[in-house]
């Protein structure tokens, strides 16, 4: 589950630079100051990373530039909704890359790509439009309410659905496999938990 965790430690560092902003121009009404601080987290968060030798992944050259390029904007425009697009930007882009079927696989364990690679792809999709609705719904709170309506309502749904999402899917997953293996003859059971790690050919012989 490394991956997902990954994935979701992105989705809310981005969130968070929105947020940081948010909380700055409602401190200090400065929308030039918000910015300018919002752009310096940015830089700060890649510089820490170049400075301890971690890998940019590309997602966070692409949210260091939405960074850069939503304060522009908001600097020309003296519109500070700009910064809050930058969710939405993010979350379309990945919602596209989990279109792709069979892109959890890799996150699980054998058994599970054995088995239930079929509920995998569905859960898969389902990530996938979370991701969009997501991005949607970022667009309309930023559109139709005030700074303090987003960021009560994008955190707590940013948060609360992909944690839903995760168990859901996780049980689902769980389920068909331990539902699907119970069906199989006793031979084809064997084999298939031998091969996946799961018994070993010592406890299958004694069993």
């Amino acid at each position: 589950m490394r991956s997902f965790f990954d994935a979701a430690r992105l989705l809310l560092a981005d969130l968070a630079s929105s947020l940081f902003f948010v909380v700055l121009l409602s401190l200090t009404h400065d929308a030039t100051l918000a910015t300018c601080l919002a752009i310096a987290l940015g830089l700060l968060q890649i510089g820490v990373q170049f400075i301890r030798g971690k890998p940019i992944e590309v997602m966070e050259w692409l949210s260091l530039f939405l960074v850069i390029a939503a304060g522009a904007a908001t600097l020309l425009t003296d519109d500070p909704r700009f910064v809050l697009f930058k969710p939405s930007v993010i979350y379309s882009i990945v919602g596209v890359v989990m279109l792709k079927p069979g892109w959890m696989n890799r996150y699980l364990p054998a058994i599970a790509r054995s088995v239930a690679s079929d509920v995998a792809t569905y859960v898969g999709f389902a990530w996938a439009g979370l991701m969009f609705l997501s991005a949607a719904l970022n667009a309309f709170v930023a559109i139709a309410f005030d700074l303090s309506t987003w960021a009560v309502v994008m955190p707590a749904f940013g948060i609360g659905s992909k944690v839903v999402l995760m168990l859901a899917g996780f049980a689902a997953i769980r389920l068909t496999v331990r539902r699907r293996v119970r069906a199989m003859p006793e031979a084809e059971r064997d084999a298939l938990l031998i091969s996946t790690g799961v018994r070993t050919q010592s406890l299958a012989t004694s069993a």
